[in-house]
């Protein structure tokens, strides 16, 4: 961590050799290979995303496919032993290599200070054709991962957006069916992580949708808010549908706080996380689309939920900081009322805007750092109050180019056109492998 003339900032302690040690050695203890990666640095900790853990299928598989198509030798066990298909075969259980892989998984996550993971998978094993295909922390036997805080926050897959689509996008009022033979993983949280949220989790099946995203998205920004120094892993099962949405709505919503990426304009922070949340780490379009799954849509047009304070960051930031008061008005009143009761913030006549004008924030530049070095008091409240009004506006300036470019990509209903080429132009290549636009079409 090192500290700036202005403000703290926060610095990876990683070195960038050893972690890519550590990953070529965890690799195969994940689903598909998608090991433990750090996508987010916030307050000097890691928010990771990967796969969920390997059964024992896979995991015996991948082996015996690496051994024989490396020509006898698989790098990722070099100070192991090699693992051929005839060990595989006649080993009587799977104890043995599961240490050796889940253990490299285990350093990965403490190289990286990994305390939360949180586990979004419905199953405790995904099960095809009869066969655990899949596993994950939480039913692990041997409690290798029992030094970790383990959250199960079960979110419906990808296939069940194809009832969003099919109910015009409306996501108010669509519940999933807790009730299928394949869902078996409860809703799981340590009651510590949850006393400070106001949410009565044990109704998390009488939820809809955007109750369940938004509740699940407090509780993540809760963690990565927290005061201690741990780190985060967010996994779904493969680690492309589920657990891209949250890492995007993570980064997307500190950035509206003004605490990460500062320097982007709302165009820009979009194509950070479309191309990198999303489609660098795998995230099936085409597939998706040709399905009806639209999952990568909802992300994006969902931020319409998260525009308020109580998903701020900074909300808990200030709260912390703020001395005690007189009577009269307080900080937190003033948050409770609605926007119309509060003025407009750039009506002169509002008594909120007199405040604002001369604070840190006002014209649209707030920073986390601004607010942190103004005394407390009048201008330090106006400050905060101005991000929040500023949050709002962004997360909207982001919806709007994102819907514009998904309009004249994929194909929704006529909306204003976007203000950014470069979104548009990434989803047109996608938009042409589906085959919803010809190679001679122009790109935006």
């Amino acid at each position: 961590m090192a500290a700036g003339p202005a403000a703290l900032r926060f610095e990876s302690t990683v070195q960038v050799s050893k972690l890519q040690d550590l990953i070529h050695r965890s690799k195969m203890a994940r689903c598909r290979g998608r090991f433990v990666c750090p996508v987010i640095l916030f307050k000097g900790k890691h928010i990771c995303r990967s796969a969920t853990l390997a059964g024992w299928g896979e995991l015996y598989g991948r082996s015996g496919y690496n051994y024989f198509f490396s020509g006898g030798a698989d790098d990722a066990w070099a100070d192991v032993e090699d693992v051929t298909e005839e060990d595989c075969a006649l080993r009587s259980g799977d104890t043995h290599l599961f240490d050796k892989v889940r253990g490299y998984d285990i350093k990965l996550l403490r190289y990286l200070s990994v305390k939360y993971i949180c586990d979004l998978m419905v199953e405790n094993k995904k099960v095809k054709f009869g066969m655990n295909v899949t596993s994950s922390e939480k039913v692990d036997k041997a409690q290798r991962y029992a030094d970790f805080t383990l959250l199960s926050i079960p979110y419906p897959g990808c296939e069940f957006f194809k009832e969003y689509k099919d109910r015009d996008y409306m996501a108010e009022g669509l519940i999933f069916n807790w009730k299928q033979d394949y869902v078996d993983a409860p809703l799981s949280i340590p009651d510590f992580l949850t006393h400070s949220l106001n949410i009565d989790w044990s109704q998390y099946q009488c939820w809809d949708l955007v109750q369940q995203t938004q509740n699940y998205l407090k509780l993540l920004l809760s963690l990565v808010n927290s005061d201690d120094d741990s780190g985060l892993l967010v996994h779904c099962i493969s680690g492309w549908d589920r657990t891209p949405l949250f890492i995007s709505l993570l980064r997307l919503s500190l950035w509206a706080d003004g605490l990460i990426h500062t320097s982007l304009k709302p165009t820009e922070i979009l194509y950070l996380t479309v191309a990198y949340d999303w489609f660098l780490f795998g995230h099936m379009l085409v597939d998706r689309l040709s399905k009806g799954e639209e999952i990568f849509f909802f992300c994006f047009n969902f931020l319409k939920h998260i525009t308020s304070e109580e998903f701020s960051a900074l909300k808990t930031q200030r709260r912390k900081s703020l001395p005690a008061r007189d009577g009269g008005f307080t900080l937190e009143d003033i948050c409770m009322l609605r926007r119309k009761d509060r003025g407009s913030t750039t009506s002169l006549g509002s008594d909120f805007s007199l405040v604002m004008e001369s604070s840190p924030g006002a014209t649209g530049s707030f920073t986390y750092e601004a607010v942190e070095l103004v005394p407390a008091g009048a201008p330090t409240q106006a400050a905060w109050l101005a991000a929040l009004s500023d949050r709002e506006t962004r997360l909207q300036e982001v919806r709007s180019a994102f819907l514009a470019a998904y309009s004249s990509t994929v194909g929704l209903r006529a909306v204003a056109p976007s203000p950014s080429g470069a979104i548009g132009g990434l989803l047109e290549q996608f938009a042409r492998g589906v085959g919803l636009r010809s190679i001679s079409s122009n790109a935006l």
